[in-house]
């Protein structure tokens, strides 16, 4: 321990006894406990360290700070917040420096009062500084524990882990029952993900505040914001059902959280384990066919997407169809491409020259003229209805096989073959 400050006592007095001390100690101790609402085991020998800095005019050694700092690190790992903490130690000094006219040895001259009470409010400061110090860092480190359990906990839930009875007793402390049914929205910033942390605790306290803290879990994977919600989500202020979840999400992203666009995509919902893992995949897998096939919608439905999901089921069937239908438009001047976006745009539009041209900033005549070009390259009419089926099933065919940007593969296996199967997206 460092020396005493110049002014104080340089031999340590003797007060009525140690018995005496240890009495006065233990009242401040309590009244200060009560005070604080705080347990005085997390005062630890900090009035011990006051009483000696009274006496003697002591400032505490490194030891001791040390033990403070554990104190905080044990208040923080117990759950006591670091305010009561603070309010314990401020009050322990509070009432040690109302004791010292007791604890000095007389004569109690004024000077040697006023050093003590110095010494006090000296080492207080010290003591309240690692306290908190210790709080702090222990609460850094169960946030990053936390963080990493909830991280390890949505992946093995989105992926399905094989080992359901684990899954069930870790989602317990998330307010999941995954026997219940459930669903999953993903929603993506069409920037950057940036901020996506920031987005899901926003939203996470604004799915809280609708559907409360059961039964739903905001996170984030990858570069999307996830979001578990029942299969039928009640407004808990209003008690009624929430019909399109995904759309009121897309409101709330667009409403609190500004720094993009955003596009929503919600899977169906199932029940179990394996359930919330099918509707994650399908809502991933409504983002994949959103961009491939250019789709303009800001919520997406997996329900919707499934004749796009059947399309992609026979690779081979579908390569052939583009092969057959599109590949001449390659020779026009310019490629396939810009004939290709106009007969998309053309389909995503209802089949009117018109909305197209509206929508690709051209004149009527300018489309009708590529799609006369389109028809003169394939022999197929766009504009005749017997033709729009297999130009349409063409043109999505391309876009989910990222056609022509992408080089179709060789068909050498015959159609149906087990090599031919499995999803373009893949």
């Amino acid at each position: 321990m460092s020396q005493a400050e110049p002014g104080a006592r340089s031999s340590k007095p003797t007060v009525a006894g140690p018995a005496n001390l240890q009495v006065v100690l233990e009242i401040v101790a309590g009244a200060a406990s009560t005070d604080a609402d705080a347990p005085t085991y997390l005062l630890g020998e900090y009035l011990g360290i006051l009483a000696d800095a009274a006496l003697t005019g002591h400032r505490p050694a490194g030891n001791d700070l040390a033990a403070v700092r554990r104190l905080g690190q044990r208040a923080a790992e117990e759950g006591v917040d670091a305010d009561q903490a603070v309010d314990l130690y401020l009050s322990a000094a509070w009432r040690m420096w109302q004791q010292l006219p007791a604890l000095l040895p007389s004569p109690r001259a004024p000077e040697a009062i006023q050093a003590a009470a110095e010494m006090v409010l000296r080492v207080s400061a010290d003591a309240v500084e690692v306290l908190v110090e210790g709080h702090q860092a222990a609460r850094r480190s169960m946030i990053r524990q936390e963080e990493s359990a909830r991280r390890e906990f949505v992946d093995d839930l989105l992926r399905g882990d094989t080992d359901v009875a684990r899954l069930v007793e870790r989602a317990e402390p998330f307010g999941l029952d995954l026997a219940d049914s459930h669903q999953v929205i993903l929603a993506k910033g069409a920037r950057s993900a940036a901020g996506l942390d920031s987005a899901a605790v926003t939203m996470e306290r604004v799915v809280v505040d609708h559907f409360g803290d059961r039964e739903v879990l905001v996170a984030t994977k990858d570069d999307l914001l996830v979001v578990l919600l029942p299969a039928s989500p009640r407004d808990v202020r209003t008690g009624t059902e929430v019909g399109e979840p995904a759309a009121q999400f897309h409101l709330w992203l667009t409403r609190h959280v500004r720094s993009a666009p955003w596009k929503v995509a919600a899977g169906r919902p199932y029940s179990g384990a394996y359930g919330i893992a099918r509707s994650y995949e399908e809502a991933r897998e409504a983002h994949h066919l959103a961009h491939r096939l250019h789709l303009r919608e800001d919520v997406l439905h997996a329900r919707d997407l499934l004749v796009y999901r059947v399309l992609g089921r026979d690779r081979a069937a579908l390569v052939d169809l583009v092969q057959a239908v599109l590949t001449p438009l390659t020779t026009a001047r310019g490629g396939a491409e810009p004939l290709l976006h106009t007969l998309d745009t053309y389909f995503a539009t209802g089949a009117g020259a018109t909305a197209a041209a509206r929508r690709l900033h051209l004149s009527v005549r300018a489309v009708t003229y590529r799609l006369a070009r389109v028809h003169t390259l394939t022999g197929y009419n766009a504009l005749d209805p017997a033709h729009h089926l297999t130009l349409h099933m063409a043109v999505t065919g391309a876009r989910l096989l990222d056609w022509p940007a992408t080089r179709l593969p060789a068909l050498s296996a015959p159609r149906g073959s087990e090599s031919d199967s499995g999803n373009p997206l893949a």
